[in-house]
């Protein structure tokens, strides 16, 4: 094997050029050294499009200053980019997670230079993407270069996270910590929420769920469950203690037994110790773990996805607030579908009922120009602090009924009186 080769930040990014599309390595995987160092030479460039998913820590592309040097145009929308794409200065492309990686397979967003984070090569050369492999994978493939961050720090997965260090063409030496994303103190509004859905989950079930005080309420409560199985799009700190207890076993599952399986993780060191090298939990491809045909063979998937608003059909907005958008469409349809076609499968919509200032999140009309992330058709289940609604097979006036029942108690009267003027007779 031949020495691995390193050179400087500055010299890396030397190679990006205008008018380029650079990928970016997703969530805690960002590699903000060269991130930086790009930026640094923003009056030297103009025109370079950026391409990434939800990423971690700063971005510097998307200032104003730098307006004629970077475009974002990502497929989801973290909080370092938000502010961003609602004022215009960058922009969304509505795709979803399982489809991502066909954008740069297809030629349809030619990468040109794909900048990454990965840990040291073993004694065979192969390199680990680490925590995140979700399109990843399919974007370096594409890429005409790819410049790497070589990083101690990060574990070393299995699965789909392999790239020999031939595939990189220019290499940097850091030693930064990972981006931890350490669990949040769970609310009583979230705990009552943890507890109906708990109660939801049968033993044996195949688990999807993301990060975030409601999931992490929800996995709280399964301690006495049985023979779960987890296949996610991503997880956090939350499974750890079920699978030390030995809850979460994967024995059911009828994809991928026995392990964990994602496309990519964010949380606490704990957890980026724990898949450090850990065989029980497998990284691979968004086009992979997102496949509703392979979601769909596992046993009782449970998805467990959250939302913005929900109007009284049952129309899910999850990815923006009125029309500026706020996060993406994700894996949410991927897994909802999935598990409503799996046997014995539950998807399910959580969220708290009233927001922060006090608005019902369960409303007669979604706000103009909200996206509708997943369709009234394919809602089964919503979940607030007050009730869990089953959808499925209902009409118009039934859903009504049935969600006003759940939604918060100062505003059901409210509800009540938009159901009637929308659905003459509705009888709630």
């Amino acid at each position: 094997m031949k020495e691995f080769q390193f050179t400087t930040a500055d010299n890396a990014v030397e190679k990006i050029k205008s008018g380029d599309r650079v990928f970016l390595h997703s969530a805690a995987m960002t590699p903000h050294t060269l991130v930086n160092a790009m930026c640094d030479r923003y009056s030297e460039l103009r025109g370079v499009e950026i391409v990434h998913i939800h990423t971690e820590g700063p971005a510097p592309y998307v200032l104003p200053e730098m307006r004629e040097s970077f475009f974002h145009n990502a497929c989801f929308v973290g909080a370092n980019v938000r502010q961003a794409v609602q004022t215009g200065i960058a922009d969304y492309i509505p795709v979803f997670l399982s489809e991502m990686p066909l954008l740069f397979k297809r030629g349809i967003l030619p990468i040109d230079v794909a900048m990454i984070s990965v840990s040291p090569p073993d004694k065979h050369g192969f390199c680990s993407l680490g925590s995140s492999v979700d399109i990843s994978v399919a974007a370096i493939e594409a890429a005409k270069m790819v410049i790497a961050e070589v990083n101690p720090n990060i574990p070393r997965t299995h699965g789909d996270g392999y790239l020999h260090f031939s595939r990189i063409d220019y290499a940097i030496a850091v030693n930064t910590p990972i981006h931890e994303v350490k669990p949040k103190a769970i609310s009583s509004t979230e705990q009552k929420i943890g507890r109906y859905i708990a109660d939801m989950v049968e033993d044996g079930a195949t688990l999807q769920m993301g990060i975030g005080a409601i999931p992490d309420a929800v996995l709280a409560e399964l301690g006495s469950h049985k023979k779960l199985g987890v296949h996610t799009e991503m997880f956090s700190d939350g499974v750890i203690d079920l699978v030390e207890k030995g809850v979460i076993t994967g024995e059911m599952k009828k994809v991928l037994p026995n392990v964990i399986t994602a496309c990519f993780a964010m949380g606490s060191k704990r957890l980026y110790d724990f898949i450090d090298d850990n065989p029980s939990v497998i990284f691979k491809e968004s086009t992979y773990t997102n496949d509703t045909s392979r979601i769909r063979r596992n046993p009782k998937v449970t998805a467990i996805n959250s939302a913005i608003e929900i109007d009284l059909t049952g129309q899910v907005c999850a990815d923006s607030i009125g029309s500026k958008q706020f996060s993406g469409v994700g894996g949410q349809m991927d897994f909802i579908r999935g598990a409503s076609l799996s046997e014995g499968g539950k998807p399910i919509i959580a969220m708290s009922s009233i927001t922060r200032n006090g608005e019902s999140k369960l409303v007669s009309f979604l706000k103009p120009g909200a996206s509708v992330t997943t369709t009234r058709a394919h809602v089964h289940y919503v979940v607030t602090e007050n009730g869990v609604a089953n959808l499925y097979g209902k009409n118009l006036r039934q859903r009504a009924k049935a969600l006003i029942a759940i939604a918060h108690p100062t505003h059901q009267e409210m509800l009540e009186k938009a159901a009637f003027e929308r659905f003459v007779g509705v009888g709630v």
